[in-house]
């Protein structure tokens, strides 16, 4: 198995309980981290070495390493053969370790259908080509693929079973040392290095600029494992924020125990929508990345609530547009929402509620059933 950052190791940690029920003495090795270790995955490479951001810089930066960790795993696999691989995610490193391995006998699975949907809809041939099987996490991919001759599954969203229907705040709020009262803004500024350097200090500077408007508000940032010193030192470099908290790990947690996010693209978002959370949804990158990622978009939406729901029920604000000035804007209009619209709150608990239910399916069991007979085949 590999994944290659946060979100993919804990939906891999996820997939590997399943596993482990159906097939008690199942070994699993390859890259991954703390959610996949705690199931006794074994990882030859921590999951943070995969994690990269955008085009450009850097990736190129990084391409050597990645690129010869890639031939490492291959070659030990290839000599270990082992019964199955899964990539999690990752399509840029997973997809072309899965070809390899296809072309020598190796069976392989894709969990998460890379977003073709989204964007780089040239991807589609090279699935095909790459993997035996796609576990799909959201319902219309499976038709979508289905008509490129890509075999795959709908397995439900895992976090949909994790994360309850009505989140508990006031228990949050306990966890974190927080008051009922308290107004609380979340935010979460992304989980790799290149994300906290891009968002971190807008993020920290729309925090000023709502603080000034609202003194009393709480901000929490949840740091992802490895970045609390880096994100404690930008918060430092602009002068500090008023009332932040700066918690390792949590990411639940705070988003149970807040009124609102500030919150970068990404899978976050969407366990933002699962805990019925109002959201400004933010991204920035290096301008060339950026000029790459506009030419091959497909849909007017970049955040996973608004392409799931088809609209913009949430903000989102993107590159040049995500100053602070604007971001600020944004999350104080939702703060502001209960008084002077709180239809629209109504209205958006509504919409992530039955986004919720449609995510719901027995994730595990679905997607091992997928894979035994992808075993059998």
């Amino acid at each position: 198995m590999v994944a290659g950052e946060a979100s993919g190791d804990l939906l891999a940690g996820l997939l590997l309980a399943g596993l482990q029920a159906r097939w008690p003495q199942l070994r699993a090795h390859g890259i991954g981290g703390p959610q996949m270790q705690a199931h006794g995955f074994t990882a030859w490479w921590p999951h943070h070495k995969l994690s990269v951001h955008g085009f450009g810089w850097d990736v190129l930066l990084r391409y050597r390493e990645i690129v010869g960790i890639r031939k490492q795993l291959q070659q030990r696999l290839l000599a270990q053969r082992p019964d199955l691989f899964i990539g999690i995610d990752a399509p840029d490193f997973n997809l072309d370790l899965e070809a390899g391995l296809k072309a020598q006998g190796v069976k392989t699975v894709h969990f998460v259908c890379p977003s073709v949907w989204a964007w780089r809809a040239e991807r589609l041939l090279k699935i095909r080509r790459c993997v035996d099987h796609v576990l799909c996490i959201f319902p219309f991919e499976p038709e979508l693929l289905a008509a490129h001759g890509i075999a795959s599954t709908y397995v439900g969203h895992p976090l949909a079973n994790v994360i309850p229907m009505q989140p508990d705040r006031a228990q949050a709020r306990r966890a974190l040392g927080l008051d009922l009262q308290d107004e609380v803004v979340a935010l979460l500024p992304g989980s790799r290095v290149s994300e906290i350097t891009h968002l971190a200090p807008r993020f920290f500077e729309a925090a000023r600029r709502i603080a000034k408007v609202r003194p009393l508000v709480r901000f929490v940032v949840p740091a992802a494992p490895g970045l609390l010193e880096r994100i404690q030192s930008i918060a430092s470099d602009i002068g500090g924020v008023q009332r932040l908290q700066i918690v390792a790990g949590q990411s639940h947690t705070v988003l149970a125990a807040c009124d609102v996010t500030l919150i970068a693209s990404g899978t976050a978002t969407l366990e933002a929508a699962l805990y019925k959370r109002p959201m400004v949804i933010a991204y920035h990158m290096g301008s060339l990345s950026w000029q790459l990622m506009r030419r091959k978009r497909l849909q007017p939406w970049v955040g996973l609530p608004n392409i799931l729901c088809r609209e913009f029920v949430v903000p989102e604000l993107l590159q040049d547009a995500a100053s602070p000035h604007a971001l600020a804007d944004a999350v104080l209009q939702w703060l502001d929402a209960p008084a002077r619209a709180p239809q629209r709150l109504v209205n958006l608990q509504t919409r992530f509620t039955q986004l919720h239910q449609s995510l719901q399916r027995d994730t595990a069991t679905i997607a091992t059933d997928a894979i035994q007979k992808v075993l059998q085949a």
